[in-house]
């Protein structure tokens, strides 16, 4: 879908950053042909700026740019949502995004881990990942991992030692993903039962 700049008086339209990894919005910014054209020519993220009154490239003098990575219009096709990959803090004011808010994946990163697992399990290059070669030997030696990590878990959780316990945590969160991608299921698919469960008990 093209970008219908004629739907604004100065031929502006918003332009929604959005962190391509964590999605999170990092600022807000304006683009008119221009700038648009400079943003997919350059790959890097072109703003008409209002008070300079030209184009300006994010990061031209902190050398913060955002990498465009994927983008979409909207129904209107006059608002584009950018998905950009940062270089470093995006507001001049030093902080991750403008709304002075941490630019952190949360749970988010166990989307990326599940990929990079997927990864390892079908790509023929991955012949020397632990992952790969734990699938390899077969689903008993995997769900037998899960058990063992699950018997860590267990008897650190009886004792005060915060660190351990959550790198044994860690150790059971991962090898139970290998175990869904090994038996062809994602997490998503077990958020979704939980949800059901949630809604129907709701």
């Amino acid at each position: 879908m093209e970008i219908d700049f004629s739907k604004s008086p100065d031929g502006l339209i918003p332009a929604i950053i959005q962190d391509v990894q964590t999605r999170n919005v990092l600022m807000l910014g304006y683009m008119n042909a221009q700038a648009w054209a400079e943003t997919q020519a350059s790959g890097k993220i072109t703003f008409f700026s209002r008070s300079k009154n030209r184009l300006w490239t994010k990061g031209e003098e902190s050398g913060n740019y955002l990498s465009l990575v994927h983008f979409s219009v909207d129904c209107d096709r006059d608002t584009l949502l950018i998905q950009a990959e940062p270089a470093g803090p995006t507001c001049h004011n030093g902080t991750d995004t403008c709304w002075s808010t941490a630019n952190d994946p949360g749970t988010l990163f166990l989307d990326q881990l599940s990929q990079v697992i997927d990864h390892r399990l079908n790509s023929p290059e991955s012949t020397s990942s632990y992952v790969r070669s734990l699938h390899q030997s077969g689903i008993h030696k995997v769900a037998q991992k899960v058990g063992e990590e699950a018997v860590e878990l267990v008897i650190e959780s009886m004792r005060d030692e915060p660190e351990l316990f959550l790198g044994e945590a860690a150790d059971l969160l991962f090898h139970y993903l290998v175990l869904l991608q090994s038996k062809g299921h994602s997490l998503e698919k077990v958020i979704e039962v939980l949800r059901q469960r949630h809604q129907s008990r709701s």
